[in-house]
């Protein structure tokens, strides 16, 4: 026998440390990412933010983590405020209001979606899903 094996207890295990939310260098394709992504190429698409509002209503309905239930809730905010927003500046292109309107109201939503696309990486919730700020 070795000197190890007479007498000398192995230590004990160290316990392990919780894995980061989304593992360095990689994209965590959660569910409010991918309406996230989906808000962001509506501005070239235009269509496909219609896809990521069906897509959040139909995931908030079905069970799902703590934190994401706060994506939902602003995402679809952020659609219908944006919505909202865009269907008054174009009613109002005629008295040359419009354009800022809609300028602002495509910043909103860019800012709104990144905002959430960065807490979602964090799997962290949204701080307040029913602001009208970000």
């Amino acid at each position: 026998m070795s000197e190890l094996d007479q007498g000398t207890p192995p230590p004990p295990p160290q316990p392990a440390a919780p894995p980061p939310a989304t593992p360095v260098g990689s994209f965590d394709f959660n569910r409010p990412t991918i309406i996230g992504l989906l808000y962001a190429g509506s501005l070239i698409t235009g269509v496909s933010g219609l896809i990521g509002l069906v897509l959040a209503y139909v995931w908030k309905a079905e069970p799902h983590e703590p934190w994401e239930a706060t994506h939902y809730t602003y995402l679809i905010r952020t659609f219908w405020i944006g919505l909202a927003a865009s269907v008054l500046g174009v009613l109002t292109m005629l008295i040359l209001i419009g354009f800022p309107i809609l300028l602002l109201a495509c910043v909103w939503v860019i800012v709104r979606t990144v905002v959430s696309l960065v807490k979602a990486q964090q799997r962290a919730p949204m701080p307040d899903p029913l602001t009208l700020l970000f």
